[in-house]
């Protein structure tokens, strides 16, 4: 009687389950179905011509914007992008770019390539393609406009300076180097940087590096991991590896479905379990840096040393569609040794209503404890054992960063500017910047004009109220960068960076970081502190 209890209990799971899966089979088929009927009606009667391509690409971009911002569709192209941001490796003059209206922003020009021997600069504007206006573009089709096979020619026009010229180049084979820049501080402290986990190129890039600056009497290490947002979860487990013994585990992806979970140990013999280091972060620390750093706090291995960490604890895995394109879908949380998940954004309770994002952050959260017993908490990034004296920043302060306002500033000033000496430079012209600020600048817009300047345009005869507009709108202004002045030591220094990589490039400016930086400062006295090291990581 027990038996037949149990088989019919269990036939009752199976068959609701069944039924189950054929509802929600059935409901995908119905709205598959829907679209499609759409679509061909669409096209038919439809008054003017339709690209299906464009519209389509548009629509399922539109359908997954509601989830998360890194669950996408790639279409051909794309494809080729997502690659590329993997791989390190294409056909292109030198540069990374963004867009607007007009065409490509350069922002950064790579010391060596095409561009750079045709005298690029970032904060050039490309307009024209071999002939082709790219105002007259979707924005979606620029990022294949200057890559292809190494040694194609190409035509272009950019404007600099209100100024525009023709520049005549070719394609290079650009290959990125995931640690730009690595060097002795003083006689026993080495300095690593590594700015993206590029897929079979990160960790053997850290691993030369590493050994490189051991023969040179390397006995501490400040490893820097500020602005890196991520890449590769191979090469984090093994960028981890280098610093922990192997068969430890490095993190945990815990997902929907049993193929989506896993456990990723270290497999290898480490290079050095006992030198002390340092791995410095910030704000803009993501993913696969939040996995390392997350890791190495979580064994007491390092001093995790800057900024709260961005706080993306999601594991994305890309899928072949047909016809050459794919999707990126997010499968999995991470967690760290600790147990710790450091995604700050819960996309999964998205208020329908207003599309605000809560974070976790802001909610209960959980107390963890490292293999020395220190306490460690969830909710929102990775938090360094030591706070950065640039730690405590405005809101404000945090949007100006993220605009691109201080890029549009050095662009004027290095056009005004041209015969400045990048080695010990030092900017302390703030009133200057304030003044763009007030002047001139576009891109650092505060909520309140977002908020003055939409209920200008919403009255209907707006007339009675120009006037004023002008004087309100500077007013606003003023109380904006009046709250940004209490950062202006940090925000001077971002300036200085961005100057000197102006003049010296990326890797000129890695080394004035090097001797001038605060945050390095601070972590080689930490590391000459043997005492208050071991204090950190055992309290």
């Amino acid at each position: 009687m027990k038996n037949r209890t149990v088989l019919i209990f269990g036939s009752l799971i199976i068959i609701s389950l069944l039924f189950s899966f054929q509802s929600r089979f059935f409901e995908i088929a119905k709205q598959i179905e829907i679209y499609n009927n759409l679509f061909k009606e669409l096209n038919i009667n439809y008054i003017d011509e339709i690209n299906p391509g464009d519209l389509t690409d548009k629509a399922i971009k539109n359908t997954l914007k509601n989830l998360d911002p890194y669950t996408n569709f790639f279409n051909e192209q794309d494809v080729e992008d997502a690659r590329i941001r993997r791989e390190g490796e294409y056909g292109g003059i030198g540069i990374s770019t963004f867009y607007i209206n007009k065409g490509i922003v350069i922002s950064e020009v790579y010391k060596g390539f095409s561009a750079d021997k045709a005298g690029l600069k970032a904060g050039d504007i490309i307009t024209n393609v071999n002939e082709q206006e790219l105002a007259t573009f979707d924005k979606s089709q620029f990022s294949q406009m200057l890559k292809g096979v190494p040694g194609k020619e190409l035509a272009l026009k950019v404007e600099r300076n209100g100024q525009t010229k023709n520049v005549n180049l070719h394609l290079d084979k650009v290959v990125l180097d995931p640690v730009p820049f690595y060097d002795m501080i003083d006689a026993e402290t080495g300095y690593i940087v590594l700015t993206r986990f590029i897929s079979q190129k990160a960790t053997e890039s850290v691993v030369n590096a590493f050994s490189d600056l051991k023969e040179r009497g390397m006995k501490k290490l400040v490893f820097d991991l500020r602005y890196n947002p991520g890449g590769s979860l191979f090469d984090a487990v093994n960028i981890t590896n280098l610093f922990i013994p192997k068969g430890l585990k490095v993190v945990d992806t815990r997902g929907k479905t049993p193929k989506n979970s896993r456990t990723y140990k270290t497999n290898k013999i480490p290079l050095d379990t006992e030198i002390p280091v340092v791995v410095l972060i910030n704000g803009r620390s993501a993913s696969a840096s939040e996995i390392v750093s997350g890791a190495l706090q979580d064994y007491d291995r390092a001093v995790i040393m800057g900024e709260r960490s961005f706080g993306k604890g999601l594991v994305q895995r890309y899928f072949d569609l047909s016809y050459g394109t794919q999707m990126k879908i997010t499968i999995s949380k991470y967690y760290t040794p600790s147990g710790r998940c450091i995604q700050e954004l819960d996309y999964a309770n998205r208020d329908s209503k207003t599309g605000k994002v809560p974070k976790f952050s802001e909610g209960t959260i959980n107390e963890f404890t490292t293999q020395n017993g220190r306490k460690v908490f969830d909710g929102g990034g990775v938090t360094p054992d030591v706070l950065s004296p640039f730690s405590k920043k405005s809101e404000e302060t945090s949007e100006l960063l993220d605009s691109k306002a201080i890029f549009n500033f050095v662009t004027d000033f290095t056009n005004q500017n041209p015969n400045i000496t990048a080695e010990n430079y030092t900017f302390n012209d703030f009133p200057k910047f304030k003044e763009y600020l007030l002047r001139k600048d576009t891109a650092f817009v505060s909520e309140e004009e977002k908020l003055f300047k939409k209920a200008y345009k919403s009255v209907e005869n707006n007339k009675i109220i120009t006037p004023e507009y002008n004087t309100i709108i500077q007013q606003l202004k003023a109380v904006k960068v009046a709250k940004i002045t209490a950062n202006k030591d940090v925000i001077s220094k971002e300036i200085e960076n961005e100057i000197v990589e102006r003049y010296a490039y990326k890797q000129g400016m890695y080394k004035h970081l090097f001797k001038n930086d605060l945050t390095i400062k601070n972590a080689v006295t930490l590391l000459n502190n043997p005492k208050k090291y071991n204090q950190i990581l055992n309290k």
